[in-house]
């Protein structure tokens, strides 16, 4: 669990943001555009003296964090929480996706030119004492109109007032034993009724702006707890009155066992005010009982202020920063495209983009879409399918994932841990300040027999480790904590369902692996708990339901996303999936592991691609050589099924196959015809992408029954024609409709 919080006026300092401004020139240019003068010269020159002005702090730092943040998240680590010291709270809704840089900018200008309007206040540090202590002075010494500004940690409070009490309070305090009393270089009173004024002011100005959705909780100053969406304006308003609750914040993340609060921005105030509370609590660990951190995830007031969904598992969303528990799985050639995890990203979904089948450099474009598209304002995901064939495509995936910083991956199909999942798996571990190892590359394991479950929960093979060692592609250091961890950190038990499929029944499925998980995850004592979710005929809020039933802590759906506007498949296959029946799908070979007779999940209505690919495989199974096959079957495959004959399907397979691979064929007459035959696969399924209207019979599409009964449900509402269908609007309905459906069963 992760926490940035950003600091606020104070903090700054001449050259803070060096080097960034030149990194994000288009920041760069809307600040300067809205300041009316370069924020560049002023954060590393300040010719004129201006920075220490209130006027000119808010905005500068404000940008200064906002480019400090961007810089962060580079890697692809999204916080869980963000808080913000007085100014820095805007930050932290920048992070949260409330608001965006400009509006900020605004914002904070508006509030800087405000608050330097008032004069003859002043402002106080008080350290070593606590806020009791500090109000009995007051109150003992007659020191009226003082307010309590900032309660920064046990010890160190901050009050506000009319300059000449502050001054005189300097004596009180020092003759009642406090350690250092330092009056502040600040013009106002700020965080005080002497705000009142100019509060009035900035909520007028604030009305004329529209915020979004907190995508992540943010810990508010005003009340110490997460801001709840129906009161941004008027606690940000109040904010400017009332005192920063900074010890009650960090009490209220330390509290939701948030492990890393790291600043975001110059200097290291707010570090040092997280080290200070961290001692006092060790010495009074009663201190955290007084803060109130609901946990009960029946609280519906909770829910709405965190945006956590009261479904499946509480822990499981907060993990990820996500508001519901359900997850969007990926789908072959990019048919799980970049705008549908975009579109999830920004609804607080997570996505995965379905990277089978696609080229390195097609994956790394849309990761690249996807990165600038969410920004900070949602997770994804990339698909990581097992290829048999190609291990080397694994490998050059994974070191495109680690490049761009992809924090989490979808494996599938596998049967086997491969070098190349343990290598992203072990990339990035590392101990916490409890000691526990922490991943930051998360693997969501989607499995469907108990042995490869079994394979994913046990600790990471030493000989795995050794050979990632000795190839230099892991540190010793990494190899070290590999030992206490398995590969998968989820685990997604997948039932019948369109692709790859066992076609398992999700009653028995789902019940034993659950068991299996528990068992291993108590007998290895893991550091970080591993989430159990189901896959394979979710399409219905009944479904939804039976899941969590069942012991899920998550849902993932995948044919009805299939069927939505931002499924890179073609509108022909959307037409017919949109008028699929629960009975309209049927088995078929998958064409990637044809030779191993595995088998995907496929429409059958409307096209004749299971009945030959069928064909195909069985013709493999019987024969040994092209030639062994009698004429007229050969005349079939070659005329109705491929369109080309058998050679000139050889020669364009030479074209994009290796040597290696060509010369086994030519000493493997089955093995060629397998290649042959695998062609056809990639012919189906392309002309299904393309949405060729001569070649329907042949639309390979994956699909299972889970899309048929969600066309039922949707009958006669909005949703019934594809072309109304969202994919994050499909989420949101299944997720609410199933939580009505619990509500009205208890």
């Amino acid at each position: 669990m992760i926490a940035y919080v950003f600091p606020g006026q104070g903090s700054q300092v001449k050259g803070m943001g060096n080097q960034l401004f030149d990194k994000y020139p288009e920041y760069t240019k809307i600040a300067d555009e809205i300041l009316g003068y370069s924020i560049k010269d002023l954060c590393l020159n300040d010719p004129e003296e201006l920075l220490g002005k209130t006027q000119f702090t808010q905005p500068a730092l404000f940008t200064v964090n906002t480019l400090e943040y961007l810089e962060k998240i580079k890697n692809g680590i999204v916080p869980n929480y963000v808080a913000g010291h007085s100014l820095g709270e805007y930050n932290a809704l920048f992070a949260a996706g409330v608001i965006d840089f400009a509006t900020g900018l605004r914002l904070v200008s508006k509030r800087g030119m405000l608050m330097s309007q008032i004069a003859n206040g002043g402002m106080a540090a008080i350290l070593g004492f606590d806020i009791s202590q500090v109000l009995e002075v007051l109150e003992k010494n007659h020191l009226e109109n003082i307010y309590i500004a900032n309660d920064n940690a046990p010890n160190q409070i901050v009050i506000s007032g009319d300059k000449e009490n502050i001054y005189k309070a300097k004596s009180c305090f020092e003759e009642a034993g406090a350690i250092k009393y330092v009056i502040l270089k600040v013009s106002g009173a700020f965080h005080s009724i002497y705000m009142e004024n100019v509060k009035n002011e900035f909520a007028q100005y604030l009305s004329s702006f529209e915020f979004n959705t907190p995508q992540m909780p943010v810990i508010a100053n005003l009340t110490a707890k997460p801001y709840e969406e129906s009161e941004l304006k008027s606690t940000l308003v109040n904010q400017m009155i009332s005192p920063v609750r900074w010890t009650d914040s960090i009490m209220y993340l330390l509290k939701r066992r948030v492990e890393n609060i790291t600043q975001i921005g110059p200097g290291s105030v707010l570090s040092g005010l997280t080290r200070q509370i961290k001692r006092a609590i060790k010495s009074d660990p009663q201190l955290l009982d007084n803060i109130e951190v609901a946990t009960d995830i029946s609280n519906e007031d909770t829910m709405k202020s965190q945006k956590i969904f009261p479904l499946g598992s509480f822990k499981f969303q907060e993990t990820y920063g996500i508001q519901y528990p359900y997850l969007v799985g990926s789908m072959y050639k990019g048919i799980s495209s970049a705008s549908m995890v975009i579109q999830t990203g920004k609804a607080g979904i997570l996505g995965f983009f379905g990277s089978g089948g696609l080229s390195i450099e097609e994956v790394e474009r849309n990761i690249i879409e996807i990165q600038k598209s969410l920004s900070n304002k949602g997770v994804f995901g990339v698909n990581l399918i097992y290829n048999p064939n190609e291990p080397d495509m694994e490998e050059r995936l994974v070191d495109l994932l680690l490049k761009y910083n992809v924090r989490y991956i979808e494996a599938s199909a596998f049967i086997k841990i491969t070098t190349a999942l343990a290598k992203y798996k072990i990339k990035g571990l590392k101990r916490n300040q409890e000691g526990r190892v922490i991943s930051q590359n998360r693997i969501f394991a989607k499995l469907s027999r108990p042995e490869v479950v079994e394979n994913f929960l046990s600790p990471i093979s030493k000989d795995l480790i050794e050979q990632l060692l000795s190839k230099g592609d892991i540190t010793e250091k990494e190899a070290m904590l590999a030992r206490e961890v398995p590969i998968a950190n989820e685990i997604i038990a997948e039932a019948d369902s369109a692709g790859h499929t066992d076609g398992m029944v999700p009653i028995v499925l789902w019940p034993a692996i659950l068991r299996l998980k528990s068992r291993l995850v108590e007998q290895y004592n893991y550091p970080e708990p591993i989430h159990f979710g189901v896959a394979g005929g979710i399409g219905t809020p009944e479904a939804i339901i039976a899941a969590f039933v069942l012991g899920a802590d998550f849902v993932v759906t995948g044919s009805i996303n299939q069927c939505t506007i931002e499924a890179k498949t073609s509108s022909n296959v959307k037409e017919l999936l949109a008028n699929m029946e629960i009975h309209d799908s049927v088995y078929a070979p998958a064409g990637d592991m044809f030779e191993l007779g595995a088998r995907v999940q496929v429409l059958k209505k409307g096209t004749l691609f299971s009945v030959r690919a069928n064909k195909l495989y069985e013709i493999y199974r019987n024969y040994n050589t092209l030639d062994a096959i009698d004429e007229r079957t050969k005349k079939q495959i070659q005329t109705k099924y491929f369109g080309k004959t058998f050679d000139e399907i050889y020669e364009e397979i030479k074209s994009y196959h290796g040597t290696e691979v060509i010369e086994y064929a030519e000493s493997n007459p089955k093995h060629k015809m397998a290649l042959i035959f695998k062609w056809y696969f990639g012919y189906a399924n392309k002309s299904a992408l393309d949405g060729s209207n001569d070649n329907i019979v042949n639309y390979q599409i994956f699909s299972g029954p889970a899309l048929g009964a969600f066309n039922e449900y949707v009958k006669g509402s909005e949703l019934e024609s594809w072309q109304n269908r969202h994919v994050d609007a499909i989420a949101i309905k299944l997720m609410k409709d199933a939580k009505k459906l619990k509500d009205k069963s208890n």
